[in-house]
């Protein structure tokens, strides 16, 4: 899988509101399914087990089974190389632009 694909896949996955959430939670500690489902009512176990499917496509989180339980741990490296490739510099962009708008902005005509 290309790294573009890679991405893709990643920002399909952080796209919905449930598996953000979900993300949120692991952020954390660790978790069964049985305590995200008791975590996410609103969601029945089947849909959390979907939801925690494309998470773990996409490599956001990994699994660990544990005789009957599975573990779900949360996998910050994808979501760290998103930030270095897109977030940081355009945030060093916008830095840069806004400090400059102030230097204008300060200096007297």
């Amino acid at each position: 899988m290309s790294t573009e694909d890679e991405n893709d896949s990643i920002f399909k996955a952080l796209s919905h509101r449930a598996r953000r959430h979900i993300l949120d939670l692991l952020k954390d500690e660790s978790r069964t399914t049985g305590m995200l489902c008791d975590l996410l009512p609103e969601l029945d176990r089947c849909t959390v087990m979907q939801h925690l499917k494309v998470l773990e496509d996409a490599g956001l989180i990994v699994v660990e089974r544990r005789g009957r339980e599975r573990w779900n741990h949360l996998d910050a490296l994808p979501i760290h190389a998103l930030h270095e490739r897109w977030i940081g510099p355009y945030a060093t962009y916008a830095a840069a632009m806004l400090s400059k708008l102030k230097r204008q902005v300060e200096t007297p005509a």
